[in-house]
């Protein structure tokens, strides 16, 4: 789960962290009046779950309440595009005013988990700022990596280490290793799977400042943090995938596909995209319907596959065991019924009930095609994709 920066930075200070004094506003008049009380030059941020905001116009520094104004007016109720989102972008319903800072130097700092070394690694860098993805793809010398320990932690010799890998100045390497060692108590205490300041800058009076942070949780421990999972802002997400959501399906909308998949269980989705990409198509979506899916989560999972407009055909693949063939059948009767859907659908189950989910299909009068397992429906795939370009030219 992401969450927004202003609330990332309130849990910063929660741990010692330095952050620019910031007020939060939804409307213009409020970023003047936060403005007028931080006082001077001040830097207004559009308050969106997506990075690359500087270069889409999303963060800009201003020198009076009355430009602090215009600037909020010209971010709030738009949706802001950046290299992170969807051609649509997400929407801009609050923004950031934040003190400016004296920056002497831009540095980066992140903290992920290895999933090779099964650690939290700190990976850092001296070349912090909006550049960071080309630092990474163009000169990855420049970024260095730490591991700490599962048991242990991150010991502070290993805080100094990063600290003077940073390259800060002498008078502010103790300050710099003790914001490292808070950076990982907020990782491990919050069971983060991302904690990120890029910007961490030094300033001129050569204090160390989280001059932006970015934190995403790991949605399976949310149960731990309640006050954290209140910090969830639907509107950043995108409809299907909130509906999703919602209905306690993992679904991710991928851009371009044409292909709908039904799917139990994320290791056959993720082959199921595969050999969709096999057949020749792109897939329209990532869809994990579960193990232990009833009839209306199944009914639920199909209206959103054919809400997406671009879905021009769907690929159910199911090897039930919990989940029966029956039920997921009977759901997508019933959901195609009700939505009126015309889509072809090419299905291929196996396990428990696949005799009479398909008797089920088959009796339907939708345009469906069995195929006795995954190959065999990419086969019937690539037919129909090929009878459909046909057929258009």
């Amino acid at each position: 789960m992401n969450i927004h920066e202003y609330q990332a930075k309130d849990i910063f200070e929660r741990f010692g962290i330095p952050v620019p004094r910031g007020m939060v506003a939804t409307t213009a008049a409020e970023a003047r009046a936060a403005a007028e009380e931080i006082g001077g030059e001040v830097v207004v941020k559009a308050q969106v779950h997506a990075g690359g905001r500087g270069k889409a116009g999303g963060v800009k520094v201003v020198n009076t309440p009355q430009e602090a104004e215009e600037a909020a007016a010209g971010m709030l109720g738009i949706n802001l595009v950046t290299h992170q989102t969807g051609p649509d972008g997400v929407p801009v319903r609050k923004v950031m005013v934040a003190e400016a800072t004296d920056i002497k130097d831009e540095l980066y700092i992140s903290i992920i988990v290895d999933g090779d070394l099964g650690v939290p690694v700190i990976i850092a860098s001296t070349e912090g700022g909006m550049d960071i993805e080309e630092v990474a793809e163009k000169t990855p010398d420049r970024l260095f990596r730490v591991a700490g320990d599962p048991l242990l932690g991150l010991s502070p010799y290993h805080a100094r280490d990063v600290a003077a890998l940073l390259e800060v100045p002498q008078s502010a390497q103790r300050a710099t290793a003790a914001l490292i060692s808070n950076l990982y108590r907020v990782f491990v205490d919050n069971d983060c799977s991302l904690v990120e300041v890029n910007p961490l800058v030094i300033t001129g009076d050569d204090q160390v400042v989280a001059l932006d942070a970015k934190i995403n949780l790991e949605d399976d421990a949310l149960f731990r943090h309640k006050d954290l999972a209140a910090l969830h802002d639907p509107e950043q997400e995108d409809e299907l995938e909130r509906r999703a959501g919602s209905a306690d399906l993992a679904y991710v909308k991928l851009d371009g596909g044409k292909v709908g998949c039904m799917v139990n269980g994320a290791g056959l989705a993720m082959a199921t995209m595969d050999i969709t990409k096999w057949a020749g198509a792109d897939p329209a979506n990532f869809l994990d319907i579960g193990g232990s899916a009833d009839q209306g989560r199944i009914e639920e999972a199909f209206r959103i596959i054919v809400s997406d407009d671009e879905v021009e055909i769907i690929l159910v693949n199911l090897f039930a065991g919990i989940a029966r063939s029956d039920v997921v059948a009977q759901g997508i009767v019933n959901a195609a019924k009700e939505t009126g859907a015309t889509l072809p659908m090419v299905v291929a189950m196996r396990g428990t009930n696949a005799e009479e989910g398909r008797r089920i299909l088959n009796e339907s009068g939708l345009d469906i095609t069995a195929a006795p397992d995954l190959a065999g429906a990419a086969e019937v795939l690539r037919d129909k994709l090929a009878s459909a370009a046909g057929g258009a030219q």
